[in-house]
């Protein structure tokens, strides 16, 4: 079995995760992926099922005891993916969610349908703008790129029919999508999983979100007894609960909500960060800050830094779920994937933010890193974000084109 793609600690095989996994030499520490989510998307021919139990099974072969795994999922399929996940021994245990609130409405019009069933055709012009089916992008668009949509041309209903039903659709803008976090069993008790396989649990100190609390006070003000509240005040527990589920100096627990901006976000401007700086998303002070390796020193761009640091100033849409949580949440936030982190001649149409997989993969490590398989790797995101953190990465891709769009991306890093 020979790979399509292997540098450094790089690996991509082009071909089916069926034959391919039983393969592979080295257990798996955690598994990152996006798989298809069965609704065929924009005509994929990949995109037409959720993977099976089959495929879960054979990826848990390949994992440590207690491997832990993260699988995007559709909303429309989200308890498909669970269930096949589930039914192939893998113990579920949480849902996190990615909000991104720029997606399009995949919806058809009632009246628009109405009228159609009538045999009539709409003539009557009462908004200029891109007509129906085209695209100031063409080709790009076809090929399914997020390149952003422009005011469409709106027809003026014919039959009373029509009229009566105008503005019903049947679906609602997505703006968000589940993340199904998994588990393989364990070889007994965590600290005995801990020690003999490498793995236990997630890195929750090297994942932490910087917030008010811990910028601004720290561990010692919670220590002191002030801000404490609940049905457990003044116990050990919740003395514990405080210190360790709320705040610590290295920032607040991380949550299961992610956050991106919005499409037509617009950076207008960078700023140095403080530590005791808080991204409000409007224009006036920087946002989208996290603290994703912290301790580690590294440099991540649009985050939290506890330092100077230069990060971005952004202009929202009134749909920004970074705009609108980002200020009053200790959620991790960051930017869309934008053209340049896409890479030329990138077709793939559903790429995931540099930034979204890397704090995964930042969430998801071992002390010593460990090994991430991505069975599904699309356009190869959880293999660069894997290249950026120097972790070793095995990624499984069916597809020819996106494994030469996958290998073109890496050699650009």
């Amino acid at each position: 079995m020979n790979p399509y793609y292997d540098k450094d600690s790089i690996t991509l095989y082009c071909g089916d995760l069926l034959d391919v996994l039983p393969q592979l030499t080295e257990k798996i520490d955690h598994v990152v992926t996006d798989p298809p989510y069965g609704l065929s998307f924009m005509g994929r021919g990949w995109d037409h099922a959720v993977p099976g139990p089959e495929y879960w099974k054979i990826i848990s072969d390949a994992c440590k005891p207690g491997a832990l795994m993260m699988a995007f999922g559709g909303t429309r399929t989200y308890h498909r993916l669970t269930c096949a996940i589930e039914d192939a021994g893998w113990d579920i245990r949480d849902c996190l969610m990615w909000l991104y609130g720029s997606g399009f409405p995949k919806a058809q019009d009632v009246g628009k349908m109405l009228d159609k069933a009538a045999g009539v055709i709409r003539t009557e012009v009462v908004r200029e703008g891109v007509k129906a089916g085209t695209h100031p992008d063409g080709d790009v668009y076809a090929k399914g790129l997020n390149v952003g949509f422009q005011q469409r041309e709106l027809l003026a209903p014919v039959t009373d029919d029509a009229k009566a039903w105008t503005g019903y659709a049947n679906a609602l803008k997505p703006a968000y999508e589940p993340i199904v976090l998994a588990m393989k069993a364990m070889d007994g008790t965590i600290a005995h999983n801990a020690l003999t396989h490498g793995v236990a649990g997630m890195n929750i100190d090297a994942s932490r979100i910087a917030c008010d609390y811990a910028a601004e006070y720290g561990e010692s003000w919670l220590k002191s007894g002030k801000g404490k509240s609940g049905p457990w005040h003044g116990t050990e527990y919740e003395e514990t609960r405080s210190v360790a589920d709320r705040v610590s100096s290295k920032g607040c627990w991380p949550a299961n909500v992610l956050l991106q901006h919005h499409t037509d976000c617009k950076q207008i401007g960078t700023q140095t960060s403080r530590g005791d700086q808080r991204g409000d998303c409007n224009g006036h002070r920087p946002s989208g800050f996290a603290n994703v390796g912290a301790d580690s020193g590294d440099s991540v761009p649009n985050a939290r830094v506890y330092g100077n640091e230069e990060v971005p100033i952004y202009e929202c849409h009134p749909d920004c779920p970074v705009g609108l949580l980002g200020d009053k949440s200790r959620f991790f936030y960051c930017a869309k994937a934008s053209k340049k982190e896409r890479g030329q001649g990138n077709v793939h149409p559903t790429v995931k933010p540099f930034e979204v997989m890397r704090y995964l993969l930042t969430l998801l490590s071992t002390p010593t890193g460990g090994v991430i398989l991505d069975p599904f790797a699309g356009s190869g995101t959880t293999l660069l974000a894997a290249q950026a953190l120097g972790r070793r990465c095995i990624g499984v891709e069916l597809n020819q084109e996106y494994c030469d769009i996958i290998a073109s991306r890496l050699e650009a890093q």
